[in-house]
């Protein structure tokens, strides 16, 4: 019977790089530079490291298909050094990976990095691959923003959401997001909108507007990892602990049958029941402190609080409004700009979002900082479409908590 990875393994160190458009910056540059910064943060040395983990989706002109660039750039010493994709999904792939080997006892110290440097391939956020029958299932319906549209519209139609209501909902989200990566200086996109250039704003896929689509950025994200004892070792004393990490991937059931209704995410509802089970969780919108989701639209993020069990089922939309997500409310969301604001260079943002997850625990977010101390606080990557996709979700905590 699995016995789960709670306070097992803890957080030596994390970086991040600043996201945008780097064209000063290739892949190999923006991954030393999220890598400095935590290397300098857990207070080791490079030799100190056993195993490492590169997540990146999309990025084969830059990347290449192993971890050999992540072992260049970063001179590793010989190590494993393992490429893992698993769509936007990708950064928390390279955690889980560097995780788990540390849980296992395979790694004292292990490194997860996830980089995208999408600006220089042409990437404008609307692909069509055709390499094999899963990318040809996914493109059937067309782009991203058409199939999280339609998203939108049964969310709609299955709550009985008035267009206005959930127009106004969405462009708050955005306002909120914009609002936070303002303060943000390594977001990609730091300028405040008001709900009126939201709601007003050029049309994409209705009802999604501009300013409910994410950009595209090129950024990097690091961790490194070690269990507790050996991080007290380190004379950390302020430690920060894995107290969950899961992972559920489709299996075409949304596409194979009447039984999904097209207004939420099977993925995350699965993942998310078993992240509470393994963090000893049992009422997650009054346990959960703050969160950062995938917001790759505004409508993902309001549907995604429901599958998080933080919402109920059809009143997200009100919690919205009511600022429950906002940087003051019960419990932020995005408090850094999330996808939206702060960016998504996809094989990244896994490890972005647990990245302002631990700042805000160690209380050094600065004017971002949370008022309240933190105690569970928790990220959400989806990867793919709303009918066929994987969601993983990380809940990370103070040791003891």
């Amino acid at each position: 019977m699995a016995r789960g990875i709670r306070d097992k393994v803890a957080i030596l160190g994390m970086g991040c790089a600043k996201f945008g458009e780097r064209w000063d910056k290739d892949a190999d540059s923006l991954m030393l530079e999220a890598y400095e910064e935590a290397i300098a943060d857990a207070g080791i040395e490079t030799s100190q490291i056993d195993a490492a983990w590169l997540g990146a989706a999309f990025d084969a002109v830059n990347i290449g298909p192993s971890g050999i660039p992540l072992a260049m750039a970063l001179r590793l010493n010989d190590i494993g050094v393992t490429k893992v994709e698993n769509y936007c999904a990708s950064g928390t792939e390279s955690f889980r990976g560097a995780v788990y080997a540390v849980a296992s006892g395979a790694a004292d110290i292990a490194l997860a990095m996830g980089v995208e440097k999408l600006k220089d391939t042409g990437y404008g956020g609307l692909p069509v691959r055709t390499r094999g029958t899963t990318h040809d299932m996914i493109g059937v319906t067309g782009s991203a923003p058409g199939n999280f549209a339609q998203l939108a519209s049964a969310y709609r139609a299955r709550h009985g959401v008035g267009a206005d209501d959930l127009k106004r909902a969405m462009a708050h989200v955005s306002v909120k997001s914009h609002a936070n990566g303002a303060k943000n200086p390594k977001a990609h996109l730091r300028n405040t909108i008001t709900e009126e250039q939201a709601l007003n704003a050029p049309m994409i896929a209705a009802p999604l507007g501009l300013f409910d689509c994410c950009g595209v950025s090129d950024g990097a994200a690091c961790a490194i990892v070690t269990t507790p004892e050996i991080a007290k070792s380190l004379g950390k004393t302020d430690i920060v602990t894995v107290k969950a990490l899961q992972l559920a991937t489709s299996n075409g059931w949304e596409l194979q049958g009447s039984g999904w209704n097209g207004a939420y995410f099977h993925t995350t509802r699965i993942a998310a029941a078993k992240a509470y089970q393994e963090a000893g969780i049992t009422d997650p919108r009054n346990q959960i402190s703050l969160t950062e989701v995938h917001d790759c639209f505004s409508i993902t993020e309001l549907v995604t609080m429901e599958d998080l069990h933080i919402s109920r089922e059809g009143e997200a939309w009100r919690d919205v409004l009511d600022g429950m997500f906002d940087a003051d409310g019960k419990i932020p969301c995005q408090i850094d700009g999330g996808l939206k604001c702060f960016g998504h260079p996809i094989g990244a943002s896994g490890l972005r979002m647990i990245y302002e997850n631990y700042l805000q625990l160690l209380g050094r977010a600065g004017d971002r900082q949370r008022a309240e101390q933190p105690v569970f606080a928790l990220s959400h990557n989806l990867g793919g479409m709303p009918n066929q996709n994987v969601s993983s979700i990380a809940i990370v905590g103070m040791m003891g908590a």
